[in-house]
């Protein structure tokens, strides 16, 4: 089987949608020899943040030395940064033998798995092959139902910040989303959490309390700013002083408070990291597509805040970072987001949107999502493909403005490459 075999049987039309439940991965994974009882994980779950916190926490523990996987989804420019050791992506050639040798496991299934238990098991086996020390594991959607849940009781779970999304599938409100993602916690792990509401902080409170676990809230009002420029920014954090972290935004100095709690709750658990190891790894965290700067003159900067939190932490880097500039939005949307919301939080904040079609079945097209743009009273000008979008784009800011691209992942990662590879 070559790499693009491999993808094109995990991406094959036989293979369902996200259809929640553990019995097919369960026994996916038997047939595999149980890969992931050989492993160790921390085992990551939230709406908002969750990949960034990951990130971090894998950072941190290559710094002290562990041999680290990392799981995450959706990715940005190849389907290999979904599973990571080391930092370094899955290998084609890796990729393409793990998925030849899981295929005539998942087929013989009466059952099928869905594409996501699919990747999860290769996952599995290339953590397990690469004899992993520990795997930062990322919930692909929800937690108790999701595929990833199958492991043991994890080294420490994280619940990062509880957003609506996925509503049809996890509920109505924040507190039954909860609900869905406290089924990660399991007797006796340590769970290190971003505050919340009081309502949805009982969830978790009543769900350790259920299992025997213990909640470790991260201290929000422990955190203090120092300084930020495009380059990163620096802050304290309880008894730490003067942490880097390149990632941009309030919200990602909330997600630091929650990776550094869940690193003092593995240390708990006798994971040697120093605090030198946890300083290194926030420094060198990579986690691009977050408010990332693509280039200068004019200024580019991609987001793939998808959902309407995530929006609201974007509009607030925008005041942070960019007060008085002349903005660009580039945008494109999935038809089955809460877009509406999503824009009325930006409109107020960007001058003119150019809108595009992601590369994607869910994508709303780019004339219409300039239908629905055009109530805001800016000039919105619809573009063919997210190339002539990105030309656009730096033609309509000029070299004094500044291009924000947002509204979808999927589209950042194009956008992401076209300027990368072109130099535009």
């Amino acid at each position: 089987m070559t790499y693009a075999q491999a993808l094109a049987y995990i991406h094959s039309v036989c293979w369902k949608g996200s259809i929640p439940g553990l019995s097919r991965t369960r026994e996916l994974l038997t047939r595999l020899g149980n890969p992931q009882k050989s492993l160790k994980f921390v085992h990551v779950a939230g709406t908002n943040g969750k990949g960034s916190t990951a990130a971090m926490l894998a950072s941190v523990l290559r710094q002290a030395g562990y041999h680290t996987g990392l799981y995450t989804s959706p990715y940005l420019f190849r389907f290999n940064e979904r599973m990571q050791v080391d930092g370094q992506d899955i290998s084609d050639e890796l990729l393409a033998e793990i998925t030849q040798e899981v295929k005539p496991h998942a087929e013989a299934m009466a059952d099928h798995p869905t594409e996501f238990e699919l990747v999860t098991a290769i996952a599995m086996v290339y953590f397990a092959r690469s004899q992993c020390q520990i795997v930062v594991l990322e919930v692909g959607m929800g937690g108790e139902l999701d595929s990833t849940n199958v492991i043991d009781p994890p080294e420490v779970a994280v619940i990062c910040n509880i957003g609506l999304d996925h509503t049809e599938v996890l509920g109505d409100t924040l507190e039954k989303i909860a609900q869905a993602k406290a089924g990660i916690i399991k007797p006796g792990c340590p769970v290190a959490l971003y505050r919340s509401t009081p309502p949805v902080e009982a969830v978790f409170q009543k769900t350790c309390q259920e299992v025997g676990a213990k909640l470790h809230p991260a201290k929000f009002a422990e955190i203090h700013p120092i300084s930020h420029d495009f380059t990163g920014q620096r802050f304290d954090y309880a008894g730490y002083r003067g942490l880097s972290l390149p990632l941009l935004g309030r919200h990602q100095l909330n997600n630091a408070a929650v990776a550094i709690t869940a690193v003092e709750c593995l240390r708990s658990r006798g994971w040697a990291i120093s605090d030198e190891a946890l300083r290194q790894g926030l420094a060198k965290v990579v986690w691009p597509g977050r408010f990332e700067v693509l280039r200068r003159h004019p200024d580019c900067i991609v987001d793939g805040g998808h959902n309407p939190q995530c929006l609201e932490a974007l509009a607030q880097n925008v005041r942070d970072y960019l007060p008085g500039r002349d903005i660009t939005a580039l945008t494109g949307v999935m038809a089955d987001k809460d877009y509406t919301h999503m824009y009325a939080t930006m409109a107020p904040l960007v001058s003119r949107f150019v809108t595009v079609t992601p590369d994607n079945p869910r994508a709303m097209d780019a004339q219409s999502l300039k239908t629905v743009l055009q109530p805001f009273g800016k000039p919105v000008t619809a573009c063919q493909s997210v190339a002539q979008g990105v030309e656009t784009a730096l033609a309509q800011a000029g070299p004094e403005g500044l291009v924000l691209a947002f509204g979808s992942l999927y589209m950042v990662g194009d956008v992401r490459r076209f300027i990368l590879e072109t130099g535009k």
